[in-house]
């Protein structure tokens, strides 16, 4: 017993190393499939994802299995900190609607009080200087030059694309996907990264804002002359619970079953009621899918992006319903679709919400796109380029010692390190990809490094006949290694936390790989140094 309690360091690991072989073997223990850092999965018996045909539970980003990268700024222009009443926002925003043209609607304005008297302004559109904005928010009474406004938008803005677009591709069933920011200069860039996917699919998801509106067309009389309005009377705020897109059967053609809050069932049941839709406008709509929508009869259009997609005559029974009142008790009905692919789609946009701007990926954007079977190359040369490390750490060691009993457990020891993180990204579900495996083997290379400090210091200073003697010496090899260690961490911390890309990747795994070395492998190895080095 006080044997191992001697060499708990040494049992800490053996642990820890059985802890990473359950993580990254034992079905569905790693990080689920699903999450947003998930690679490259395949489903096992148990229905956990594995991402490597079921030997391991890693996760692959997309330089290792293939798929699309796209990166772009967000399309806006922000009026900062204008002189702007908080009583007064509503006003503001319509008066610049009028000023900025019919290509801008009251959603690509945003009012963000920054106090009493104060806000950030943005408008949502690409077509839109600053000189003119400048001139719409003096017209609003607002005192601001072009010097006042940036491109960009503000930072809520970004924050709320980033859930929409993580909303958008965890509901479109894309495994793996990841939705982050990233800084070059004073650019703030989406990235969306999809394994497995390629870059029709991707913009196709992504690459409009998702504004679904529900609008009557209906035609009315003026000055004796027949003419069509298009009034919207649902928008997403209005609908309490989304269903699944439902195929054409029974008549019906491919929708999205939805119930309405009650807020606005209300005024969506009078809505009906006053545009004659439960009158003359039953079974009325004359639309046919890509043809004229603006003499129709009554039709209710479902419009995502201002663009229709379906149009819909009243049924009987639902107009029915809006008469005698039981809609507003059970106000649930569909939106309908051209085809189960639109109505997917639908669904998506629905219960992801709308972006609040577009992404420039035609101005200043990029887009990749990785070959899946290029992905697989570079896992090769990963390998490859990690065996290579660890043959020449070895030979390097042996022949500077000459001895297996020194030799043996380090190589063994910076095996167990490399174990342990690869245990640990299992864990987490983090992924692996170029940047990573550089990480990799910069742990190696350090964690060799600070065991031969060790090991010179030991053997170099004469016999190490008592284990008194062997703790003194370890102790002044270790605290330089501690305060190198302290020294990298926080010089890696930056990077780990900023929004830089590939560099993230490789500072954490770095970060996570000194701290196991300095915690749990460095004084390990100690032990098993000191248990061959005395009696």
């Amino acid at each position: 017993m006080s044997r191992l309690r001697e060499n708990w360091r040494i049992v800490l690991l053996s642990v820890l190393i059985v802890a990473s072989a359950v993580a990254l073997f034992a079905p569905g223990v790693g990080g689920s499939g699903s999450g947003a850092n998930a690679t490259n999965a395949t489903d096992t018996a148990d229905g956990s994802a594995r991402s490597d045909g079921g030997l391991t539970n890693l996760r692959y980003g997309l330089e290792l299995s293939g798929g699309t990268r796209i990166r772009a700024p967000l399309v806006g222009l922000t009026a900062e900190e204008v002189s702007v009443d908080a009583n007064n926002t509503t006003q503001v925003a319509a008066t610049l609607t009028e000023q900025l043209g019919s290509e801008v609607t009251p959603t690509d304005v945003q009012i963000r009080p920054r106090g009493p008297e104060s806000a950030d302004v943005e408008v949502f559109a690409e077509n839109v200087t600053r000189q003119e904005f400048a001139r719409a928010l003096r017209a609003a009474g607002v005192e601001a030059s072009p010097d006042d406004i940036r491109n960009g938008v503000t930072d809520e803005t970004v924050g709320t694309t980033v859930d929409v677009l993580e909303s958008k591709v965890s509901q479109a069933g894309l495994s793996g996907a990841t939705v982050q920011t990233v800084q070059s200069g004073q650019e703030t860039y989406i990235q969306i990264e999809v394994p497995n996917a390629n870059r029709s699919e991707v913009l196709d998801l992504i690459g409009d804002r998702g504004q679904v509106r529900l609008v009557a067309h209906f035609p009315t009389q003026q000055n004796g002359t027949t003419v069509y309005r298009n009034e919207t009377v649902l928008t997403r705020e209005g609908i309490a619970s989304i269903g699944t897109a439902q195929p054409a059967r029974g008549g019906n053609p491919p929708n999205v079953p939805i119930t309405l809050t009650e807020e606005a069932a209300g005024p969506f049941a009078q809505a009906m009621r006053q545009f004659g839709f439960t009158g003359e406008g039953v079974s009325a709509c004359r639309y046919e899918p890509g043809g004229d929508a603006t003499d129709t009869g009554y039709c209710l259009y479902t419009l995502v992006d201002g663009q229709v997609v379906f149009g819909a005559s009243m049924s009987p029974d639902l107009a029915r319903d809006f008469e005698s009142g039981d809609f507003e008790r059970d106000p649930a009905f569909i939106i309908t679709a051209g085809n189960i692919s639109d109505a997917n789609q639908l669904q998506i946009d629905l219960q992801a919400g709308a972006l609040p701007t577009e992404l420039d990926i035609q101005g200043e954007g990029t887009t990749q796109f990785i070959l899946p079977s290029l992905g697989d190359r570079f896992k090769l040369y990963s390998l490859v380029t990690g065996a290579i490390a660890v043959l020449a750490v070895s030979v390097v060691v042996y022949i500077r010692y000459r001895e297996a009993r020194i030799a043996a457990p380090m190589i063994v020891t910076a095996f167990a390190e490399v174990f342990l993180l690869l245990g640990f990204a299992a864990a987490i579900g983090y992924p692996l990809d170029l940047s990573v495996i550089a990480g990799f083997i910069a742990v190696i290379g350090t964690g060799v490094d600070d065991l031969i400090i060790i090991a010179d210091e030991v053997l170099q200073q004469g016999e190490t006949s008592t284990r008194r003697m062997f703790r003194r010496r370890f102790r002044k090899a270790f605290w330089p290694i501690a305060a190198a260690a302290a020294t990298l961490i926080v010089a890696m911390a930056p990077l780990s936390v900023l929004s830089l890309g590939d560099l993230q990747g490789f500072a954490i795994v770095t970060i996570v790989g000194v701290l196991i070395g300095v915690l749990v492998t460095r004084p390990a190895y100690g032990d098993v140094l000191r248990s061959l080095m005395t009696r």
